[in-house]
């Protein structure tokens, strides 16, 4: 890594200017991962911010850097949204609707369905670094707690394999999908979560 694309030192405080022009790159990479998908012109994107591809690179060494920061935002308002969602819904109706909301994240980010995915997946520091693996099953621990805790859900199912089994959902909905389709998914996978009734 060359010294201009060196990100800067941990604990280091942020300039108000170096502040602004992360910011201005989030926006901008937003807009163009959002028309153009992953492979979207990192020049043109720091056009669009108005700083050089050297501020791009310090602030975000790698295309896949800039790609995660930029949704990192976004992951982290719908993670926070489990525990709007379980004050006015039962556990196992919260968890389908996080569910669903997710899906339809992904779905409607195709460019970065697969960054995502990895950052669910891989264990490379800068990936650990973002949190999002852990905002992910932060939420759906939330979730899954409640529902433990109401009896409305299973106790042997941990929030790992809940995100596993989304990730397959996800590979499923890239191809081409009904949203019948993605929603039988999804209630077969919470169904399998719920707690039954015992025989009688």
């Amino acid at each position: 890594m060359n010294e201009r694309s060196r990100p800067p030192a941990a604990g280091r405080p942020v300039r108000a200017d170096a502040q602004r022009n992360r910011q201005a790159l989030l926006d901008a990479a937003l807009r163009a991962f959002a028309q153009d998908g992953i492979d979207a012109s990192l020049d043109a994107i720091a056009r669009t911010a108005g700083v050089g591809i050297g501020t791009l690179y310090r602030h975000f060494p790698t295309r896949e850097a800039l790609a995660l920061a930029a949704y990192q935002h976004d992951v982290q308002r719908l993670c926070g949204s489990a525990g709007e969602l379980l004050k006015t819904l039962p556990a196992d109706a919260a968890l389908r609707e996080w569910l669903a909301r997710f899906s339809e994240y992904i779905v409607t980010k195709r460019g970065m369905s697969a960054v995502l995915r990895s950052a669910l997946t891989d264990p490379q520091p800068f990936y650990a670094e973002l949190n999002v693996r852990e905002r992910v099953l932060g939420a759906v621990t939330t979730l899954l707690d409640r529902g433990t805790a109401d009896r409305l859900l299973r106790t042997d199912i941990s929030a790992d394999v809940v995100v596993l089994a989304m990730i397959g959902v996800w590979y499923v909905s890239a191809e081409p999908t009904t949203p019948d389709q993605l929603s039988r998914l999804l209630d077969l996978l919470v169904d399998g979560l719920r707690v039954r009734p015992p025989d009688r």
